[in-house]
């Protein structure tokens, strides 16, 4: 086999630290792929590199791997129960893994409700090429808080509170800087990602959760829990462009296509902002549920032209 100069020089530098015996951070979390050149030191370089062809995996974890890298039960020995996918049939099935202890910024709660979006049966079912199986979905996350690390300043033992869709990012990017970590180009997910300790993150379809205070909102006192859940996406999906644009406020006319599991939600928040709104929706039936239920002002069927045309220069926004 004949390696270019770059993959010998790469090479060539792993085999010296391995005889000198050096311990180097990359080798902790990339066991496997160390593993691999090491065979290949072993054997295509026996004679370049006097005493490599002596190691063996056995000899190295002894020597380096048991001081370097830690287990995946010893890196997260909290023992969990959840609902996973295990492949792209859409079931869901009992399955146990491990979460990590709590770090010192760290929420650890149990989970009490998680709501269920669309997006999550798109992630059970691979349907845009992504997913990492077993996965558990889940990111509409609620319940009680049973331990904080030693540095947690906004919530308490006993607080309720909430996780969306995002774990982590890199808070140094210019997005982070704006408190938009969603922009950020290193986000992780709350579930079907990889967290900073390149193990895979799962989500609320389990019976407890854990995640960085900076990703953990608190739950008002009094708000029931079952509604505050959906809160943690379709809301905030909804919520957040209504107060960055100022299209929530009195005297604006909001249409809302769509009474869907956003749709519906976004009407609620419009009409406590003070805006007038109309539901422009495919379904005639929807029309009693936005009016009666939800409070719209109008409602629109959208497949008819006429009434589309009359009113269509009469709304401040879309949405």
């Amino acid at each position: 086999m004949q390696y270019s100069n770059k993959k010998s020089n790469f090479i060539d530098s792993l085999c010296f630290l391995v005889r000198n015996e050096l311990r180097c951070d990359v080798m902790c979390h990339h066991t496997k792929s160390f593993k691999r050149v090491l065979s290949i030191c072993y054997y295509h370089y026996p004679s370049k590199h006097p005493g490599t062809e002596a190691l063996t995996f056995s000899l190295w974890l002894t020597n380096l791997g048991s001081e370097m890298a830690k287990s995946p039960e010893e890196e997260h020995p909290v023992k969990t129960f959840g609902w996973a996918a295990t492949d792209p049939s859409g079931h869901l099935s009992p399955f146990t893994f491990s979460r990590r202890v709590t770090g010192e910024e760290d929420v650890r709660f149990k989970v009490l409700y998680c709501g269920i979006c669309h997006s999550d049966l798109h992630s059970i079912k691979n349907e845009w090429g992504s997913s990492n199986y077993p996965m558990v979905p889940g990111h509409e996350i609620v319940g009680e808080v049973t331990e904080v690390g030693s540095k947690v300043e906004k919530v308490k033992v006993g607080d309720k509170v909430g996780v969306g869709c995002m774990v982590g990012a890199c808070h140094s990017c210019d997005s982070c800087a704006n408190d938009l970590e969603n922009y950020c180009p290193k986000l992780i997910l709350t579930y079907n990602g990889i967290y900073y300790d390149g193990t895979i993150t799962y989500g609320g379809y389990s019976d407890s959760m854990v995640a960085n205070e900076r990703y953990v909102v608190r739950i008002p006192d009094g708000m029931p829990l079952d509604s505050a859940a959906p809160l943690l996406c379709a809301g905030i999906t909804v919520y957040s462009p209504l107060k960055y644009f100022g299209l929530g406020e009195p005297g604006k006319h909001i249409g809302i296509v769509g009474l869907g599991g956003l749709g519906h939600v976004a009407v609620k928040f419009a009409k406590a902002l003070g805006s007038k709104v109309t539901v422009i929706s495919t379904s005639p039936n929807k029309k009693a549920e936005a009016l009666e239920h939800l409070g719209a002002d109008s409602f629109l069927v959208s497949r008819d032209q006429d009434e589309l045309q009359v009113i269509v220069c009469t709304y401040s926004y879309f949405y």
